[in-house]
């Protein structure tokens, strides 16, 4: 592993690369966004889900040419593709347009839930789901956790990941629900969803990045191993 003088340094170093830099972040957003943008303009569900897909496609075709790694591309297009499957499901079933839209959005409310929960689980555990991602760009998926100093920040960093997905559960799943059980109308709780989902995912995503950026230029965490050869509590305790 390479030296540093902190923890931070080290981070900062590999955390881009983990991440996939600002292309992958875009590759990622831009597909959901674009059916967000479609639908709340048109009310046009398949036109929405095929200009999303259309994007997806391209952006793969893209990576493949330059033979870069397809993985943020792949996780725009699984998001999308679950989304229409369960907004065609409604479809089958009767519902309206607005009732299928409303099941797209559904997905997208209980990821959050799944990854607000996994990403705090790896953090009481103390094996931080950042510290995986620096692993994984380094080539070395669990080496950073025999490292003192990057189980406490990677630990931090993890905890910039959870807020957004818990800000979303917090905004769209009580708008989700209320749409479902009739509570408010369909269509006010899709057009609800389609400005919450676009206004809380790349901003609340920039945010994150702008945070993390500040914790690894604010903090010196001494990179070193505990001498015992065990791996100190991270400061989310």
């Amino acid at each position: 592993m390479d030296v540093e003088r902190t923890a931070e340094e080290f981070v900062r170093q590999h955390l881009a690369q983990a991440l996939g830099g600002w292309r992958g972040s875009i590759e990622a957003a831009v597909p959901t966004a674009v059916f967000t943008i479609i639908f709340l303009t048109t009310h046009n569900l398949k036109a929405a889900i095929v200009a999303g897909a259309a994007l997806t496609v391209a952006a793969l075709v893209v990576r493949m040419i330059q033979r870069t790694s397809v993985q943020y591309v792949l996780n725009a297009a699984i998001g999308v593709g679950i989304g229409a499957i369960f907004a065609y499901r409604s479809a089958r079933h009767g519902g309206s347009v607005n009732d299928q839209a409303l099941a797209f959005f559904l997905p997208g409310v209980l990821f959050n839930v799944a990854y607000a929960v996994g990403l705090v689980f790896t953090i009481v555990v103390r094996w931080p789901f950042v510290g995986f991602m620096i692993g994984a760009a380094l080539g070395d998926p669990i080496g950073w956790r025999q490292t003192r100093g990057l189980v406490v920040v990677c630990s931090r960093l993890t905890w910039c990941l959870v807020i957004p997905c818990a800000l979303r559960v917090i905004v769209q799943g009580p708008v989700y629900v209320a749409g479902h059980e009739d509570w408010i109308s369909a269509d006010a709780a899709v057009s609800i969803l389609a400005v919450a989902k676009l206004a809380m995912g790349w901003p609340l995503l920039v945010a994150a990045f702008a945070a993390m950026a500040v914790l690894l230029g604010r903090s010196r965490t001494p990179l070193e191993a505990p001498r015992s050869g065990t791996v100190a509590p991270s400061s989310a305790e």
